[in-house]
């Protein structure tokens, strides 16, 4: 189906018989109003409806905060469970050396497969061309950060020049429309991975030219000892790719360092954070119109990691988003099986509350305005239509413990099939 606002029916009501708006207590016998692709109004309904959907469960379309569609080509994690990062990442690098990846497929497969499970807006981390993306047709729409390497003093001035060129040819290359993208913006990659220079330098750019960012931070405890010591398997896999300095990281460097530099951005989000301390969740927490943490439990538990931090990063006022990370970590890109997973994880968190994480709290990481990931006026109408059998049930019980729920996904208003609409 297309993307741009003009193929958009004008005005169309929608009945159901429990509306999620997110930021609004739960509507029975519900009935949204959807005028050129946005929500006109929401309430009770009191009309013959123009598409009666029954007995759903309808909420915002999912934001998944946090995607690297290269890789969902894959059938199973890379590497195995719990083992260690750095040699998890030698797998990775090997993956993207094998002479018959199909990017450009799978990079399809992975959007395909999001709309799929709901998911109607995603923060990519790309490491191929934009028009790898945007020539997909699958209308998800998508904030491509790409991904900037340059570790070594020699050569991060050159990794800056591409990565600004890349996001360059990105934003040119957008599609029109206003339900069809998200702001671009690049990913200095991680700590082992990017001079600290070069994460100045794209902070600067991102706050003058209102860019957003992502990297990956605090996300093993080889990174840490990486940082404090400069020892450890991340010294031996940069010593193997000939990418060490001694000069590039000062003793003593904490994850903190780095997020001061993210806070000068315009808007950044922090992949993953598992590993940051107490004083550092409340610098995020402080500066939370700025910073955003993406968590991705599955992928997290995959590596066995200590216990995730939700509670206290909830407790300080973070944001948190929620995000599937990759098929090389992750079995799927399911966001529901995401937030049942992390609701098993977390029984002292409110399954509204993973809800919205998943929703309006992933799209404010993901983009300032608040337009999508939640069912208001002036909203971008993307939703998600679940079955719901259940009598005793609460709606969002039912996305919780229902067993498996068939979907109906709706971007703008209009329903997506599988294999085009």
């Amino acid at each position: 189906m297309s993307e741009s606002p003009q193929s958009v029916r004008r005005s169309r009501v929608f009945r159901a018989r429990w509306v999620v708006p997110i930021v609004g207590p739960v509507i029975e016998n519900a009935a949204i109003c959807v005028e050129e692709g946005r929500v006109a109004s929401l309430g009770v309904c009191r009309q013959t409806p123009d598409v009666d959907l029954g007995d759903v469960v309808v909420t915002p379309g999912f934001v998944n905060a946090n995607t690297h569609w290269e890789f969902s080509d894959l059938e199973r994690p890379l590497g195995r469970p719990e083992q260690r990062f750095p040699d998890w990442i030698r797998t990775v690098i090997a993956e993207r050396k094998r002479g018959d990846r199909e990017v450009a497929e799978a990079v399809g497969g992975g959007r395909n497969e999001s709309l799929r499970c709901g998911v109607t807006a995603a923060g990519e981390i790309a490491t191929a061309p934009a028009g790898v993306y945007r020539r997909d047709p699958t209308p998800i729409a998508a904030a491509l950060f790409h991904e900037v390497i340059g570790f070594s003093t020699a050569r991060f001035e050159s990794a800056l020049a591409h990565g600004l060129e890349r996001l360059q040819s990105s934003t040119t290359s957008a599609c029109s429309g206003a339900f069809a993208t998200l702001p671009d913006g690049v990913s200095p990659h991680a700590p082992y991975t990017v001079h600290p220079q070069l994460v100045q330098r794209l902070a600067e750019a991102s706050r003058n030219d209102q860019f957003p960012v992502a990297m990956h931070l605090a996300e093993s405890l080889e990174e840490l000892e990486l940082l404090h010591s400069g020892r450890g398997p991340f010294r031996d896999l940069l010593e193997e790719r000939g990418m060490w300095g001694d000069e590039v990281i000062a003793p003593g460097t904490r994850p903190l360092d780095y997020l001061k530099q993210l806070a000068t951005c315009w808007q950044a989000l922090v992949v993953h954070g598992n590993y940051l301390t107490s004083n550092e969740i409340d610098y995020v927490a402080a500066h939370r119109d700025r910073l955003s943490v993406a968590y991705c439990p599955r992928t997290h538990a995959y590596f066995g990691h200590t216990r995730y931090p939700l509670e206290r990063m909830l407790a300080s006022g973070v944001r948190v988003a929620l995000g599937t990370d990759s098929r090389a970590s992750n079995p799927d890109l399911d966001l529901v099986a995401e937030m049942r997973f992390a609701a098993a994880r977390h029984p002292e968190v409110e399954p509204a509350l993973l809800l919205r994480m998943a929703t309006a709290d992933a799209a404010d990481a993901l983009e300032r305005g608040g337009r999508r990931g939640r069912l208001a006026v002036g909203c971008v109408a993307d939703m998600v239509a679940f079955e719901y059998d259940a009598v005793t049930m609460s709606p969002i019980d039912a996305i919780f413990e229902g067993g498996e729920l068939s979907r109906r996904v709706f971007v703008a208003g209009e329903e997506w099939l599988p294999g085009g609409s």
